[in-house]
């Protein structure tokens, strides 16, 4: 008994010197809120245009937090450069505040990194990545210059794609830049408006204008050239002047291409008419490709509305009536004022204003917006068939078309002030949503289908109904933006700020009613020349039209 008991004891003392009492368990704690320079920032989130010299991140959590035991290898900002930070005061318990120590670098992407585990006293269960991207730089790219010598950089640069950049065999406008043999009719239409703007602004001499549209013309004129009851095709090659379809059906006429085409041909005719025999020789070949056009054909078999497309091998098949309210009205009025294949004024009622359903009406950020979709659509709308058709005091049963276009625009202008989607960059100085490229493919944008993408077209061609605010924009699309979005043939396409994306391409159908529109704002040549043609004005007076 006595030896059992020494041995015992120490048992007993051993046992009990290996009792381990447990540490106190930390809290499990989750991220509630996280504001960068007071914008609120989900979990995957971005936070735009914050200061370089001043990033103040302030973060909230699930319970009280013990800032002394801080872990900044488990909180910190990973962008290649030093971003320490400096705790600053809270007053909240739960709510985490500092402030980068460094100035950042302008318009770069940086993330906050919150890792999970044990940090400020308790235990985050998750982890948390934010981002922010800095602002722009805002100093000049560009040195400055008053704005009427900067309108009339932007015309020659901008009309030099046409120019300089025009396919050598035909001198038709290619479709947009690196598209080879592929012209557009449209984009040639709209370029060739360019011609009267860059004689009279000493860009060429009028020799120079005539030899181009001589060349231009006399292509189109050729009997090997496509042309389909005289309506001409979306694309075709600018070598063999053969349609290229747009599409798998669309293989023959689109009467909108034709319409901008032609609209681009008359404005030309009356700014040639009154000149030398050669200039009238032009005029006299640009009327014989308008009287050829047979608007009244394309009624499909006689209906009360004009369609779009038609192919020697589908037909009617696309069967795509052209009703408004869009960028067509153009079309329309050509068709009415045809010398020898118009439509009657039923046709504009039922097919275009379809008896009065393309009104609108409706108030959209205080502005009363007479036709269309809400908000207006895109701007290209307010353009493209009024690069020659004079919205001034144009007016029929339906509109009054300067309020319309002034309308649109100001909606797309305060929809991109108001800029509900939180995009990069919109605002007073950034704003115009159109047709243009996006990244990796192209879109109609506006303020219905906004994907963050600006075109600078859309702004700058709408010069004559919103001039402060398109100036606006063109100061911070040359001097802000200058080193990213301007080149050869003047702003490229477009861009998205919130994806650091900015376009490569030029095409032709957003670049020529830069030219023409600010030209418009500037003189209002355009209209002046278009308007004179005596057809134009006997079709607009058969419609209804005052103007």
């Amino acid at each position: 008994m006595k030896i059992q008991s020494i041995f015992y004891i120490p048992i007993l003392v051993l046992f009990c010197s290996c009792k381990v009492v447990p540490e106190p368990q930390l809290t499990n704690a989750y991220v509630e809120t996280v504001t960068i320079n007071s914008l609120q920032v989900s979990n995957s989130g971005s936070a735009f245009e914050v200061p370089v010299d001043s990033v103040v991140i302030s973060i909230t959590f699930s319970t009280e937090i013990n800032r002394s035991k801080i872990d900044p290898n488990k909180i910190y900002i990973d962008n290649g450069i030093d971003t320490s930070f400096i705790l600053l005061p809270e007053n909240n318990p739960k709510t985490l505040t500092f402030k980068v120590r460094k100035r950042l670098n302008y318009y770069t992407s940086y993330k906050v990194f919150l890792l999970d585990g044990e940090n400020l006293g308790v235990k985050l269960i998750d982890p948390y990545e934010y981002s922010f991207v800095t602002v722009l730089d805002p100093t000049p790219k560009f040195p400055v210059i008053s704005d009427d010598s900067l309108l009339t950089l932007v015309q020659k640069k901008t009309f030099d794609y046409f120019w300089n950049y025009a396919h050598p065999t035909s001198g038709l406008a290619r479709e947009r830049y690196n598209s080879g043999d592929i012209v557009t009719l449209g984009g040639t239409g709209f370029g060739i408006m360019g011609i009267p703007v860059a004689i009279e602004r000493g860009f060429i001499t009028r020799a120079e204008g005539l030899d181009r549209m001589n060349k231009i013309v006399n292509f189109l004129s050729l009997p090997t050239t496509d042309k389909f009851h005289g309506a001409f095709p979306h694309w075709m090659n600018g070598t063999t002047g053969k349609v290229i379809p747009f599409g798998t059906k669309d293989n023959g006429a689109d009467l909108v291409e034709t319409a901008f085409f032609m609209q681009g041909l008359l404005t030309v005719q009356s700014y040639f008419k009154n000149g030398n025999t050669d200039e009238k020789a032009l005029c006299a070949n640009i009327e014989t490709l308008w009287e050829n056009v047979e608007w009244n054909w394309f009624q499909q078999n006689g209906q009360q509305k004009l369609y779009w497309h038609w192919s020697p091998t589908y037909g009617w098949d696309m069967n795509m009536p052209v009703t408004g309210w869009n960028e067509g009205l153009i079309i329309y009025v050509l068709a009415a004022s045809s010398p020898t294949h118009p439509i009657t004024k039923s046709v504009y009622d039922e097919g275009w204003a379809r008896n009065g359903a393309m009104k609108n009406g409706k108030t959209f950020y205080g502005i009363t917006l007479p036709l269309g979709e809400d908000k207006g659509g895109p701007m290209f709308f307010a353009h493209y068939s009024f690069l020659g058709l004079n919205p001034t005091h144009l007016s029929d049963a339906y509109a009054n078309y300067w309020q319309q276009n002034t309308a649109h625009a100001q909606i797309n202008y305060q929809y991109c002030v108001a800029n509900p989607r939180g995009n990069y960059g919109y605002g007073p100085n950034c704003w115009g949503l159109t047709a243009s490229d996006i990244p990796n493919s192209y879109t109609a944008s506006s303020p219905t289908n906004d994907v963050g993408v600006i075109a600078p077209t859309a702004a700058l061609s709408s010069f004559p109904y919103t001039p402060v605010e398109s100036m606006r924009a063109l100061h911070f699309f040359y001097y802000t933006l200058g080193d990213k979005i301007w080149g050869n043939y003047g702003f490229k396409d477009a861009f998205c700020l919130n994806k650091h994306w900015f376009a490569d391409s030029y095409l032709a159908i957003d670049q020529g009613p830069i030219v023409v529109m600010i030209e418009n704002y500037r003189t209002g040549l355009l209209w002046n020349l278009f308007m004179q043609n005596t057809d134009v004005q006997s079709g607009l007076t058969k419609l209804g039209f005052t103007y």
